[in-house]
């Protein structure tokens, strides 16, 4: 099936700021099949959607998160909380959630974050109460059911307070478990082939709260399968401290003796980096999810994203909705800006930059540039689109593409992932909607009254 995106006033590629003006966009089922100005002179077209007054560009690409967290925003305990201290109040609520929660939640985390420009995803599920592996799979049928393209990452945790970790013993798994269950997902989702709407990682939720063997078993993993991996790293200072106390290494050298630094390896935070780290980092072609929003909102600090620019593959990410609370990729774009900004100066980096980033940039960390992150021919039709006459837009329209950073848009008018509309004229197209945010809030009641 042939479908034709007509009249587009401004189609930006993201390989370069350059615009296509009065352009079109035909798509072949879930490819893009011809890009070109003009009229489109293909008779065999099945549908027809005009975009006068659009700008097109490829959809963003959240390279971490954490979806269940949609549950426990603005909770007033940890409003204010330090990293440490917001974690160990939220483990002993998180350690409640279950399949139901993981599989509503989910869904409200990809609508959230589609409504605001998002078609592909990652996300970082660590934990599993009473041993239920069945959340992981509950979270795939969530974001099926949405039609995000998916590449979760299956995480754990084997260190409990016991052990000098911080979760409750409810929570975590022994490390025979995490590699059975890491390998049944494997075989069972992780689908290699070009434009796959799923793909797997493996992801420790961090340093200090797996053990040492569980670190460099799924490394070892990782290179027999040719797997990505995943973990937070160098989030904030206590973070540091924690890590020499309790193995001897820095995090970043700590990476290094357990064989996570290399191509496969994409880490969330990246805050406190001596300029050692930062070598280290790219000679690995390491990846890098920069959540500036939760290092915000958490106070954890500003990451050195322009001193590793065009030297580390950088992907924006939205971080988990319990340190952002909020899944608003467009807002998190323009904090990328804003908080480089305020360290390096409005010179530093540019609309275009943050951009790129949330779009090339997280295909290069999840190794799928491939197929997704730019529009040209052969790669998935995946696309987003704002209409620019609106009252956002009012005024602003000497650089379109930078409007969408600086003049707040809020979300987008159009969305397809796979080739399918997900968004159109700003109306998320699900039925269902409302009775998921009200399942919602009654699971968050249900589960903080606890």
């Amino acid at each position: 099936m042939k479908k034709l995106y007509k009249n587009i006033s401004y189609l930006y590629s993201m390989e370069d700021e350059k615009a296509l003006e009065n352009s079109y966009l035909l798509i072949e089922d879930n490819i893009i099949y011809k890009i070109g100005t003009g009229i489109c002179t293909d008779t065999d077209i099945d549908e027809i959607v005009d975009c006068t007054g659009y700008l097109v560009m490829p959809g963003f690409i959240n390279t971490h998160h954490h979806f269940y967290q949609t549950l426990f925003r603005n909770v007033k305990e940890v409003q204010s909380a330090k990293l440490f201290d917001w974690l160990v109040y939220l483990y002993e609520k998180w350690k409640f959630i279950d399949e139901e929660a993981v599989y509503n939640s989910a869904i409200i985390a990809s609508y959230e974050m589609i409504k605001t420009g998002v078609t592909t995803s990652t996300d970082h599920l660590y934990l599993y109460p009473n041993g239920n592996n069945k959340i992981f799979d509950a979270e795939i049928k969530a974001a099926q059911h949405a039609g995000l393209r998916f590449y979760p990452t299956r995480g754990s945790m084997s260190l409990s307070k016991k052990d000098g970790g911080l979760p409750p013993d409810s929570v975590v798994q022994t490390d025979d478990e995490i590699m059975q269950e890491s390998e049944r997902v494997i075989n069972q989702y992780h689908n290699r082939e070009k434009h796959s709407m799923l793909r797997i990682a493996l992801a420790p939720c961090s340093p200090f709260s797996v053990t040492k063997q569980i670190m460099r078993d799924t490394a070892d993993f990782s290179e027999k399968n040719n797997i990505l991996i995943h973990t937070h790293l160098a989030e904030t200072e206590d973070e540091e401290e924690f890590c020499k106390e309790m193995f001897g290494f820095r995090p970043v050298d700590y990476m290094e003796e357990v064989g996570w630094l290399n191509e496969r390896a994409w880490f969330a935070h990246m805050v406190w980096l001596s300029e050692n780290d930062r070598k280290k980092l790219i000679k690995a072609d390491a990846g890098m999810a920069h959540c500036p929003s939760s290092n915000m909102r958490l106070g954890s600090g500003i990451a050195p994203v322009m001193e590793l620019k065009d030297k580390l593959r950088i992907g924006i990410a939205l971080d988990g909705s319990a340190s952002n609370d909020c899944n608003n990729m467009l807002g998190e774009i323009r904090n990328a800006m804003l908080l480089q900004r305020v360290k390096n100066g409005a010179d530093a980096v540019s609309p275009f930059d943050v951009l790129k980033m949330g779009t090339v940039g997280g295909a290069r960390v999840l190794r799928i540039d491939d197929f997704v992150g730019t529009l040209k021919v052969g790669n998935s039709a995946d696309f987003i689109g704002f209409n620019l006459n609106k009252l956002e837009f009012a005024g602003g329209l000497s650089d379109p593409l930078g409007a969408l950073v600086l003049c707040d848009p809020k979300q987008v008018d159009l969305s397809v992932i796979n080739g399918v509309m997900r968004v159109q004229s700003g109306i998320i197209l699900e039925d269902n909607l409302e009775s998921f945010i009200t399942k919602q809030n009654e699971i968050t009641k249900r589960i903080l009254a606890k």
